[in-house]
């Protein structure tokens, strides 16, 4: 497909899309109509728009592409049914996806960039590097592409596959005003979750917005020193600053955050660690998710035992804070937390 000469109208608001329907001198209800077919309906051709007038259709097809992408690759955990998806982009990169099997439904985890500058010593993303921010259509295309492959409705979306989403904030706010509009997907705001490693000034630019969304934090250390070491990214401000921020958030949302804790082995999960992330946490209206690492081909770092996971889970207990220890899912095909990379071409 030549794209290069056409706008990509799968990355424009439905806002945009009345905007050039007035510019076209067509009824106003046509952009809702348009809209529908791209994000209610997924449609992947402007042909598949059958109550649109063949002139507009025409009209359409001159000026823009439908971006839609094409699954790769799937694998199949033998042991809970996660599926991790491998796409290859336009320009050859390529990036991957996951589905997971909960009571409630079908959760979709999708990449937000390809590779990833934070850094983090423990987590596959960030190899073999940042290339570029992904567009609202290749967000949304994850989406469409697996509800087209199981034949139904992602129940949950996380932003938390390859890449920082808050560093591609301008279409990550985007990606999840569209996908919440209800001329189109109509998604539940409050069922996507977009995970950062804690950049406080987008954090600061989010809760100014107010969108009804969920925001998790990844924190992995209670003291600078050590999360400094462990995520680098964090050099550029203190953990003080990243929960000031937090705070900031559920005051102007009213919304309850998550933190993310990995547990590593003899590192960051220790009696002295779980009682100084108490005191950081105690006047913050939040929820702890503590996640035992995953294994990374590569890496020496090894997961908490299920006895220090549970000691850990207690202390923060006992300060009156919510608090789970997450289930770990397709760890067999390397798609679980911090297993996602910007894979090799293949």
């Amino acid at each position: 497909m030549n794209c290069k000469s056409k706008k990509d109208i799968l990355s424009m608001s439905r806002t945009e899309i009345f905007e050039y329907i007035q510019t076209a001198q067509q009824p106003k209800y046509r952009a809702d109509q348009i809209f529908e077919w791209l994000h209610l309906r997924k449609a992947e051709n402007f042909d598949e728009f059958t109550n649109v007038p063949a002139q507009l259709i025409e009209r359409l097809k001159d000026e823009f592409y439908i971006y839609s992408l094409n699954i790769e690759k799937m694998l199949v955990s033998r042991v809970d049914n996660t599926v991790k998806y491998v796409y290859t982009l336009q320009d050859g990169e390529v990036i991957e996806a996951a589905t997971m099997d909960y009571k409630y439904g079908s959760g979709v985890c999708i990449s937000t960039q390809a590779g990833c500058k934070m850094g983090c010593k423990f987590c596959a993303s960030q190899n073999p590097g940042f290339v570029r921010n992904l567009t609202v259509s290749e967000m949304l295309s994850q989406i469409y592409s697996i509800e087209r492959t199981i034949g139904g409705k992602a129940s949950n979306i996380t932003l938390m596959g390859i890449g920082e989403p808050l560093d591609n904030f301008d279409n990550t706010v985007k990606f999840a005003q569209i996908i919440t509009d209800p001329k189109g997907r109509d998604f539940a705001g409050r069922k996507i979750s977009i995970s950062t490693c804690g950049l406080p000034e987008r954090i600061d630019d989010l809760a100014k917005l107010k969108l009804p969304l969920k925001l998790s934090i990844s924190l992995h250390a209670a003291f600078d020193s050590l999360r400094e070491d462990i995520m680098p990214i964090s050099r550029r401000f203190s953990l003080e600053r990243v929960l000031e921020s937090a705070k900031n958030y559920t005051k102007e949302t009213g919304k309850r955050i998550t933190f993310e804790y990995a547990l590593i082995n003899s590192i960051n999960d220790s009696e002295t660690d779980a009682k100084a992330l108490l005191i950081k946490l105690k006047d913050i209206h939040c929820h702890l998710n503590l996640i035992p690492i995953n294994k990374v081909e590569g890496k020496s770092f090894e997961p908490s035992s299920a006895e220090a996971a549970e000691k850990f889970k207690e202390i923060i207990q006992s300060g009156g804070i919510s608090v789970t220890v997450r289930r770990t899912l397709g760890t067999d095909v390397n798609a679980a937390c911090g297993q996602l990379r910007k894979a090799v071409k293949f």
